[in-house]
């Protein structure tokens, strides 16, 4: 018997990877003589760098670099196995994770240190990068990073812009022929979970912008700045960004990558998935086991637990998926392809209690859910 074990991060607990392992390890327990798989996989968000890399066999480099507010941060990049493709967390240099609540600024919080990381790709001789995304700080349509590659962006008197979100209010022209030559060559791959356009009531701003510390003021504030870099951008780059599918993503980031850099956006778990190959590891197995640290109805919306679940349910293969909790419209989720539910969050187990003990809940849980799906395989 295979089992395929192949979750995404439970966000603010377990990895990927160390969920995975939580699952294995209840799989084990159940079915003792079983081949278990360990597969983590990722949609572009946090965990997509890690993902990747343990996945491929790959390995891990470091860059000293620049923080969302500026200050001194080392952030990792990969290598994938294969020695063609590197993966680029976006998060690792701009990430909310770099700050503590009190300090979230998303009228300041630039990308700005990112281009140190791609730059340190570009070294390493790496043309195909996959960037992931997701988990920004920042709501500056990329304009950091963009600045730190050599693109100009020039205020009306000629002096340059504060790269952050507020300084695209003075955005007057664009100048991208100090563009890292190199980049002209590269063929740079944007990982991301959503479908936002930059503007508007699903923009960057309004959609983000309050997760990362901004007031309905300061949204009303970032959603005119990246409107002008839009404007802007296509008067001068020749590229119309306003309504493509994921350039809301991470601050307009997306946006911003695919106006300045030439990028293209591509739904994070199917790059994920490809990367790991994860039809190749589903083949021959009896069972997957997915998750992701809620499980409700946005996880249907090309999450990476509904790609795995999809995947293995064309193959016939039986899904389990475990989440940190079964949110609202959790039921949805049967018609992606999952046999079985379950939930660390039931019952006794408080949201609390499960992320503060997530390995032991998570191995809980799953076992729960192969018994329950035992139960619905016995005959009567």
């Amino acid at each position: 018997m295979k089992i395929v074990i192949a979750p995404q991060a439970f966000k603010g607990t377990l990895s990927a990877g160390q969920a995975a392992d939580a699952m294995a390890e209840a799989a084990r327990a159940a079915f003792p003589d079983a081949d278990v798989v360990r597969c983590p996989v990722a949609d572009g968000g946090d965990g997509t760098l890690d993902a990747l890399v343990e996945a491929t066999g790959g390995a891990y480099h470091t860059v000293n670099t620049t923080g969302p507010l500026g200050g001194p941060v080392i952030a990792r990049w990969g290598a994938l196995g294969g020695g063609e493709t590197a993966v680029v967390e976006t998060a690792q240099a701009c990430g909310l994770a770099l700050l503590p609540s009190t300090v979230r600024d998303p009228l300041r919080a630039t990308t700005y240190g990112v281009g140190a990381v791609i730059r340190a790709v570009l070294d390493a001789d790496y043309r195909r990068i996959i960037l992931g995304i997701g988990g920004s700080a920042t709501n500056d349509g990329g304009a950091g990073l963009a600045a730190s590659l050599g693109v100009r962006l020039f205020r009306e008197d000629g002096g340059p812009i504060a790269p952050c979100g507020e300084g695209l209010l003075d955005l007057a022209a664009i100048d991208a022929s100090g563009l890292d030559a190199r980049l002209g060559d590269a063929e740079l791959v944007i990982a991301t979970d959503v479908t936002n356009v930059l503007c508007g009531p699903s923009g960057a701003a309004a959609t983000f912008g309050p997760q990362k510390g901004a007031t309905p003021d300061d949204v009303a504030t970032l959603d005119r700045a990246l409107r002008r870099m839009a404007d802007v951008a296509r008067r001068d780059l020749g590229v119309d960004v306003s309504g493509i599918a994921g350039g809301g993503a991470a601050g307009g980031m997306g946006a911003g990558l695919v106006a300045f850099l030439g990028a293209r956006i591509a739904w994070g778990a199917d790059i994920v998935a490809e990367a790991v190959a994860l039809d190749a590891r589903l083949e021959g197995a009896s069972l997957v086991i997915t998750g992701e640290g809620r499980l409700d109805w946005q996880t249907a919306y090309h999450k990476a637990p509904a790609v795995v679940a999809n995947r293995a349910s064309a193959r016939g293969i039986p899904v389990l998926g475990v989440g940190g909790s079964l949110g609202p419209g959790w039921r949805k989720l049967y018609a992606e392809g999952f046999m079985a539910l379950a939930g660390m969050a039931t019952g006794a187990v408080t949201v609390e209690d499960a992320m503060a003990r997530p390995s032991e809940h998570l191995k809980r849980a799953t076992s729960r859910g192969l018994r329950a799906m035992l139960r619905r395989a016995t005959p009567r």
